[in-house]
Formats: C-alpha cells, sequence, structure tokens
C-alpha cells in the first residue's frame, strides 16, 4: 500500500490549508501578530533599502531594465513587481533586522511580505486579504524550516531562502485567489528555485542580505506561472527527488501537516531587539541581565563565558572588519551588548568596529558547547553565561529564549520606537508616522497598495 507521502497528499494538504484560509479565520493573536510582522518588516525594508547590498542590487537591475508601476519602501524610481519584490526582500533582510522563527532558524517576513505586495499590486487587494496571505506565507516558511532544520543547516543552506521561496508563492498564491490544485502547483515551481548557501560566514557575507529577495521574487514568479497553466510536480515536497529529500535526506513529511489549523504561526514568530543575528542574542540578554542586576560596569569585567548550542558558538570565530561579519560574531556583539545602552543599526559603525576597547572586551568573551543547551536545541535557543570580574566575583545567568520571542516579545512601544527609528531616517517623520497608522488599520484597508505609497514617500527632511 502506498503512504500518504508517496501519493503527494502532504504538499496537497498544505496546499487546500493555504487556499481555503481567508481573514475570518485568523484569531484575534494571529491578527495582532501579522500586524506587528508587517510593521516590523516594512521598517527593516525602508531602512535597508539604503545599505550597499540593496543599492547594487537596485543599479544593476536598473542597468537590465527593470522599470515598472511599482514603488520600492525607501527607494526612489518604480519597478515591475518582480524586481520591486526582490529589492524589498533584499532591503529587509539587508541589515540583518528583521524577524524569524526560531524552531526552524528562519527569517519569513523578508520574503514572503514582498511577495504579498507585489502580487497584490495594481489588483485592489484589501488589507484584510493581505493580511491572510501573509498568514499563510508564514505557515508555510516555518513548518518547511522546522521540519528540515537542523539537517539543511548543516549540510550548509540557508532555511531564509530555500524555504522562503516556498512561503512567497504560497502567501502569493493566496493574494491572487489560487485554487489548492493551482497552489499546490505554485510549490512544486517554486521548489525548484529554493537556493541558498550559507558560505556568507567564510566571507563575502554581504550576499545573505540578497537571499530572501531571490525567494520572494522567484515565489511570486511561481505563483504568476501557476495562474497562467504551469505546472510543478506533484507532491513537491515530500516525493522521491523532492523538497525533503534534496535539503534534509529522512525529514519526516507528517511533522509539514501536523497540528495544520491549531493556531498560527505567525503567533510563534520574533521580532529582534537587536541588529544582529539571533543566535547571539541569549548571550546578549545575559550579560546585560548581570551587568544591570548585579551593578557590574564593562570596564569590570575579566572575562565572560557562554555555553549555548553548537550552531550558535560556531558564530564565535573570525572577525569584524565590516558591519555584516560584525553582526554575525558572538563575541563581538557580546562586547557591543556590555559597552552599549542600544545595538541598533548605529551600533555597528566604524568606530566601534575599530574601538580598541570593544575589541579587548571581545577577546575575553569565549565561547563552547555547553550540553544542556545544546540537547534543547532547536526547541529552545539558550546560552548558560558567566560572567566573571577583575575583583573576582562570578555571575551566571540562564537565558531560556531571548527577548523578542513569543514566550518574552517585545513590547508595543518598543516595537513602535524600532520602526520609528529605522524609517523616519528615511521617509521623514511624517511619512513613518501616516505608514504606521495605515499598518495599524491593516483590517479595513480598502487597497493595501497605499503601504507602498507611503513608504515610497521620502520627504528626507525629518520634519
Amino acid at each position: 500500500m502506498r503512504t500518504e507521502a508517496a501519493r503527494g497528499d502532504i504538499t496537497r494538504r498544505l496546499a487546500e490549508f493555504c487556499a481555503g484560509l481567508g481573514f475570518s479565520d485568523l484569531d484575534a493573536a494571529a491578527r495582532r501578530a501579522v500586524g506587528r510582522h508587517l510593521l516590523d518588516t516594512l521598517g527593516a525594508a525602508v531602512a535597508g533599502s539604503q545599505g550597499s547590498p540593496a543599492r547594487i542590487a537596485a543599479r544593476t537591475l536598473a542597468e537590465v531594465g527593470s522599470d515598472g508601476p511599482m514603488p520600492v519602501p525607501g527607494m526612489e524610481g518604480r519597478w515591475n513587481r518582480l524586481a520591486a519584490a526582490y529589492l524589498m526582500g533584499a532591503s529587509a533582510h539587508g541589515l540583518e533586522v528583521d524577524d524569524g522563527y526560531r524552531a526552524g532558524s528562519v527569517h519569513p517576513g523578508a520574503p514572503v511580505i514582498p511577495a504579498v505586495l507585489g502580487a497584490a499590486w495594481g489588483g485592489k487587494v484589501s488589507g484584510a486579504r493581505a493580511a491572510a496571505a501573509i498568514a499563510v506565507g508564514y505557515e508555510v516558511v516555518t513548518r518547511v524550516a522546522e521540519t528540515v532544520h537542523p539537517a539543511s543547516r548543516r549540510r550548509g543552506f540557508h532555511n531564509t531562502s530555500i524555504t522562503g521561496v516556498l512561503g512567497a508563492a504560497a502567501a502569493a498564491s493566496s493574494v491572487l485567489g489560487l485554487d489548492a490544485a493551482r497552489t499546490a502547483h505554485a510549490l512544486g515551481i517554486a521548489a525548484s528555485s529554493a537556493a541558498g548557501l550559507f558560505a556568507f560566514l567564510h566571507g563575502g557575507g554581504e550576499i545573505k542580505r540578497l537571499h530572501p529577495g531571490f525567494a520572494a521574487r522567484e515565489g511570486l514568479y511561481a505563483a504568476l506561472l501557476a495562474r497562467n497553466g504551469m505546472t510543478g510536480p506533484v507532491g513537491i515536497l515530500e516525493i522521491e527527488d523532492g523538497f525533503l529529500q534534496a535539503f534534509s535526506g529522512q525529514a519526516d513529511p507528517q511533522k509539514l501537516v501536523a497540528g495544520l489549523g491549531a493556531g498560527l504561526n505567525v503567533t510563534r514568530c520574533y521580532i529582534k531587539p537587536y541588529a544582529c543575528c539571533r543566535h547571539l542574542h541569549p548571550g546578549m540578554d545575559a550579560v546585560r541581565a548581570a551587568l544591570a542586576e548585579d551593578g557590574i560596569g564593562a570596564d569590570d569585567i575579566a572575562a565572560v563565558e557562554i555555553g549555548t548550542y553548537a550552531i550558535a558558538a560556531g558564530h564565535a570565530h573570525g572577525g569584524w572588519q565590516d558591519m555584516a561579519a560584525a553582526q554575525m560574531n558572538y563575541r563581538f556583539c557580546v562586547a557591543l551588548a556590555a559597552r552599549k545602552a542600544q545595538v541598533d543599526i548605529a551600533a555597528f559603525d566604524a568606530a566601534n568596529l575599530s574601538d580598541p576597547a570593544i575589541a579587548d572586551l571581545a577577546a575575553r568573551v569565549q565561547v563552547g558547547v555547553d550540553a544542556d543547551c545544546e540537547a534543547e536545541y532547536p526547541r529552545l535557543r539558550s546560552a548558560r553565561v558567566t560572567v566573571r570580574t577583575k575583583a573576582g566575583s562570578a555571575h551566571e545567568r540562564y537565558v531560556d529564549e531571548p527577548l523578542g520571542s513569543a514566550r518574552h516579545p517585545l513590547s508595543d512601544d518598543a516595537l513602535f520606537a524600532k520602526f520609528d527609528a529605522l524609517a523616519a531616517p528615511v521617509l521623514g517623520a511624517r511619512a513613518a508616522a501616516r505608514l504606521r497608522a495605515q499598518v495599524a488599520g491593516l483590517a479595513t484597508l480598502e487597497d493595501v497598495d497605499a503601504l507602498l505609497g507611503a513608504s515610497h514617500g521620502l520627504e528626507r527632511t525629518g520634519s
């Protein structure tokens, strides 16, 4: 007897869920989470649009001819929808401040939300419909990423790009109103575009910023192809030679649909308080807690000993010669967290990268694998930290999940402050406030294109 997986029923069930989910199916927690993550992603995209990777991508697209009617948050000019989705995705991930899902070690917003806005452009799509599509995209990204992780990471793949393309395809299919069969074809088409390597840890790190752009563009394109009759392999996720085999080996396909419909994963995603790799946040939280609660100054620290899970500990090597490298370096970011009140984008400026006091403290940060933390991962993202002072005292802290997670959520005030800090310097204070208000009223927004209009209004006056 053929198994459910062999028949391709897993992908079909997931596609049916995606095609059937409407705004009325989102409970209050899901609606709130969609709004928070949309705001956070737009803020990240606006700020990231000013970065070198996004600017190089925009200049290159302009050279090959990508003009169209669609604006991109924070950027001048207008683009065709595929180019716009690509630039928006690259921008959203461009400064390492975008959201994520711990169990899948993945950033859902950067590929999903650009695909939603790209699919919606010019179609008079309501905010409610877009909200449902965002929830669909997050569900697919997080479920697939959680199923293949950590095997995919150990094989060298970047989950955000390899699974983000599937979430983008599902989300765009939802916006376009594709039925379950066409949504399944969109997933089958998108899977052939799944790509992205973790080689950026060893140099050339800025390519990482573009990965969600590739995923957003190809996922949107897959949905458009499916709408026009293109087909993809049936049961792409679970069949022989399919996605799970390619990226994880022996992952259980049933995990993709376990508990499907019993709450939405958008409510389980995190929002970053620090502008750096999420794997580093537990250690940073622990050090900041020890200093604040025990009255220790950064100059009092003799050593910091961090025990964590292996993937996080792997970020303790190398230097911090540029922003991209520094944001991925555990030792530098812990030293930064100890010495600076804010670990935001500005904290990774040239002055801090070359600061001898930060470098001296970073040299005294030791990071290794803690057996308990390793056993807890990926169920938890934890760190056990001891701060040793020059006076000989030891201050221990354990963080099970860092700030910003569903367990320890970032407050609305903190989220708004983060958004304003990201968006206002680019858009101007008035435009940033207008965009924030539109996101707050997403459920009654008649045309989601208004979000791009607000995020494209470059006042640049700070007024």
